[in-house]
Order: structure tokens, then sequence, then C-alpha cells
């Protein structure tokens, strides 16, 4: 199991610059696969453009208490990049002029931030409707400073949202690390006690599904039902709903895929299963990425490649609305990854 980020290791893909140039290189050079911009061109949805902006992510630090391989931010222990209160300041002034609805905060593992409850409490006075925050939920056992979290989302109506490759143990290790399940456990389990997945509930506790390999997701209703069937008879664990997400081939999926010698047969599986319905509703229409350091991208994905959006307003601090619907979204052929079969998205499929 990986115990050092791509950056720590000095792993030449820890460069997004040759991330990139892998990702128009090879079979999308030859002409033997079309590019991502070719697909669009033919359904006159180029150049992609934003629609009404409805959430703000934000990812307040790339620090986290898990290497795990499939980590598309390449984040771990060894990530210092963290935001400060002086940004998180300039985050809030913008949700209270944006209008967006949905506040979606995200890592590393955000709650190692050392100012994310000062910002979860100072967001909650500003009033969104949906605030998610996205717990790896090893965190919330990993230190007894952590143990209060359930209640600590409680008072604030967090809505949480905690990744779970697998309900069995050793599919969720693979992916994740040793000793990575039973922890998850005991925190779904802490989180269950105070109300969270509960039927009738209003504290929202969903579940985030993504492939252990180089294949893609199946039908996420299946999935989420073979979750909650598992889940609730060995451990007596209760959620919400379950999302379905496609890995990118990107970061540390990008370099399991060269290694393990998959690259060109998933990028096929990818461009194969694309879903023209899918572009209709892909995230990057509805919503803005802002980086630790206050830097704007078209989404998470894109933040990780370096690819910041294509307007004269660049950074929170001259954020500005009306610019940034007018721009382009700057897109490559890790797109795929949201336009194969029911699409994919952070809140799921989008088909």
């Amino acid at each position: 199991m990986l115990l050092k980020s791509l950056k720590k290791r000095e792993n030449e893909l820890a460069n997004t610059k040759r991330q990139l140039e892998l990702l128009s290189k090879g079979v999308f050079e030859t002409g033997e696969l079309p590019k991502f911009s070719a697909q669009l061109e033919t359904l006159k949805q180029f150049p992609l453009k934003p629609k009404t902006l409805e959430i703000l992510q934000i990812n307040v630090g790339y620090m986290c208490n898990q290497v795990c391989a499939h980590c598309h931010v390449d984040a771990g222990p060894d990530r210092k990049e963290i935001m400060t209160r002086e940004t998180m300041q300039q985050c809030l002034d913008v949700i209270k002029k944006t209008g967006a609805h949905t506040l979606d905060l995200t890592g590393g593992a955000p709650e190692m931030n050392p100012d994310f409850r000062w910002f979860v409490e100072e967001a909650t006075k500003i009033g969104v409707k949906d605030f998610i925050v996205r717990s790896n939920l090893t965190i919330i056992t990993a230190n007894k400073k952590y143990y209060d979290l359930p209640d600590f989302f409680k008072k604030h109506q967090i809505h949480v949202i905690s990744s779970m490759p697998h309900w069995t143990k050793g599919k969720t290790d693979k992916q994740r690390g040793d000793g990575v399940f039973k922890a998850s456990i005991k925190a779904l389990t802490m989180l269950n006690a105070v109300g969270y997945g509960m039927p009738g509930s209003g504290l929202k506790l969903d579940l985030v599904y993504n492939p252990s390999g180089a294949f893609l997701p199946g039908d996420q209703g299946a999935l989420e039902s073979d979750f909650k069937k598992a889940l609730l008879s060995e451990f007596n664990i209760q959620f919400h709903q379950l999302f379905s997400i496609t890995n990118l081939p990107i970061s540390r999926f990008l370099d399991y895929l060269i290694a393990s010698d998959n690259y060109e047969d998933y990028m096929y599986s990818l461009v194969e299963a694309f879903n023209p319905a899918a572009v209709e509703n892909v995230m990057c229409t509805n919503t803005l990425s802002v980086s630790w350091d206050g830097w704007l991208y078209d989404c998470d994905f894109n933040q990780m490649l370096g690819l910041k959006v294509n307007s004269s307003v660049q950074h929170i601090t001259n954020f500005n609305k009306e610019a940034l619907e007018n721009r382009i979204i700057c897109i490559s052929q890790h797109c795929y990854g949201c336009t194969a079969g029911a699409g994919s998205s952070c809140q799921g499929t989008v088909t």
C-alpha cells in the first residue's frame, strides 16, 4: 500500500503538465480515439459553457490521514497545502453573494485543517440549503480530538458524504489502506448513533463508491441496494444514498493505470461508454471549485490538473459572477470520465 504521495516520491505524475501531456498523446494523438473536444463538436456542445452557479466546492487542503491508491488529489499526511483563515473569509464573502444553494467542503481530509470548525460555524450563519462535508470516515476515529465530529456535524446540520469503496474489508483496505474498513465501520456506527443516516432523519449521510480497479462502476441503484443490505445485516449500519463515481485518469489513478498497463484499455472503455445525455449535466456547468490557496477551477479534477478557469477572474479575491458565467470551460481527455455510462459527478450519476 502507498505510504507517500506522488509529490513526496517525486513521481513524474506529480507534475500536472506531464499528466496533461499523457492525456493528449498516444491513442488521442494518432486519432485512434477522438479527443473529448471532437465529441462535443459533434453534439454542437463545443465550447462547453457554464449554466447557473449552484455549487461552490471548496478544497480546504490536501492533507489527509490516508494515502488512497486511487486518490485524484494525491492527498496524504505529507501534503502541507492548507487553506488559511484569510482565504476562508474571502470564500465566506463570496458565498454570501453568489446565490449558490450548495456549499461543498472537501480535501484531503477537510477536518484536519486547523480552522475547519471555525469555517463551518461561520458558513452555517450564512445559511445555505445544502452544506456538505466530504469525510473519509477514518478521521473521526484517528485521534480523540476528532471523536466529537458526529456531534459537531449534527449541531450544524452538516450533510455528511463519505467514501466507502465496498462493504467488505478486503476490497476496502486494498484501495484505502490496512485497517480502513474497521475504522470506517466504527465511524459510521458513531454517526448512526447521533441520528445520521437513519430513516426519516434530516441528518443526511450518503456514501461514495468508486471502483477498485480499471473498470467502470455498475448501476448506481443496484449498488446502493447491495450496500444497504450488506451494511445493515452485517453491522446494523444505515445510510441514505450511495453515489457512484467513475475514477478519472489523473494523478494516482493514472499512475496505477500506466503501471498496470491498463491505460489504453481504460481510455477505450471511457470513450466507448460516452453518453451524449451526460454532457447536458456535467458538474462543471453548475459548479465552481476553489483551491486551498484561493484559485478558481471548473471542477475539482481540473484543480488537480492545474487548469484554472478560462476567465479574466481566476482568484477568489476578485470574484465576479458575471465574468465567470461567461467563461469557456477547460476540457481535456479526463473529461470522458464524467460522461461515461450514466455519467459521473461528485453527486453521483448525472442521467
